[in-house]
């Protein structure tokens, strides 16, 4: 048996910290082999996004194929898709190619703010959800996906899960970044089971690209065969420590990255 391999399909980020490079970062920390679509290109540095190029639907095409055809890929993260050309591109090649464990981050906007899903495009993302092994919503994704009002409750996170199971997803996890206290509290919900996986949250200024290498983490760890939840947990942990290291990096003006190789240097 080779080396597990990972799929990103994103958008690139110039910066460095998100998007594709946050995703190959995390699956090489991660001991997975890494391969990726991309999706856009976007002048972006840690103080914002100056300009987007979006990746014509036939050459998104072209990549999966390019990826599916030759290598053995035991999962999928997606990430920024952009237009819901790009959102029809990689639904047709998940079904063409029989995609395994599909990890889909519902990116709608930039961590500095700038809208990176068009509007016409989120119910597009909608239909792609019933197609993912795990979709990781923050809270303002799942509120704006659900059509509720954005909420840091336990109970009304899971309620939100629900709505999102009931689009087709095989699991959902409500990430709680964007929530309050010391805890940074996360709900998987899978196979109408709750489980609430919380750690210390951590204070820092650096948060560029948390979204994309929790996702990126989780589609290792299920590349590598884990269960949905010890892939999370293991995902969160990895998380969690590139933040608590993010401020070694000093990197940018900006909300700096994280620390993707915390463990090596």
């Amino acid at each position: 048996m080779g080396v597990p391999i990972a799929l990103t399909i994103a958008g690139s980020d110039s910066g460095g910290g998100a998007g594709i490079q946050a995703d190959l970062k995390t699956f090489s920390a991660l001991g997975v082999y890494g391969a990726s679509v991309l999706t856009a290109l976007t002048a972006q540095n840690t103080t914002g996004v100056s300009a987007i190029h979006e990746v014509p639907a036939e050459f998104i095409t072209a990549q999966m194929d390019a990826v599916f055809s030759d290598l053995d890929v035991g999962a999928v993260k997606i990430g920024m898709l952009g237009s819901a050309a790009a959102i029809a591109a990689v639904s047709a090649g998940l079904r063409r190619y029989h995609a395994r464990n599909v990890v889909l981050d519902t990116v709608m906007a930039a961590s500095s703010g700038e809208k990176l899903l068009h509007d016409d495009a989120v119910d597009g993302l909608r239909v792609l959800i019933a197609q993912a092994r795990l979709v990781t919503p923050n809270l303002p994704e799942a509120a704006a996906l659900t059509g509720d009002k954005q909420t840091g409750d336990e109970d009304e996170m899971i309620d939100q899960a629900r709505k999102l199971l009931r689009l087709g997803a095989g699991a959902v996890l409500i990430k709680g970044g964007h929530g309050s206290g010391s805890e940074s509290v996360d709900i998987l919900l899978e196979d109408g089971s709750a489980t609430r996986i919380a750690l210390q949250r951590i204070e820092t200024g650096n948060t560029h690209g948390t979204g994309c290498t929790l996702a990126s983490a989780i589609a290792a760890g299920l590349a590598k065969n884990l269960s949905l939840v010890d892939a999370v947990r293991q995902a969160k942990a990895y998380v969690t420590n590139a933040l608590e290291a993010a401020d070694r990096l000093k990197i940018g003006s900006g909300p700096g990255p994280v620390h993707h190789f915390h463990k090596w240097w």
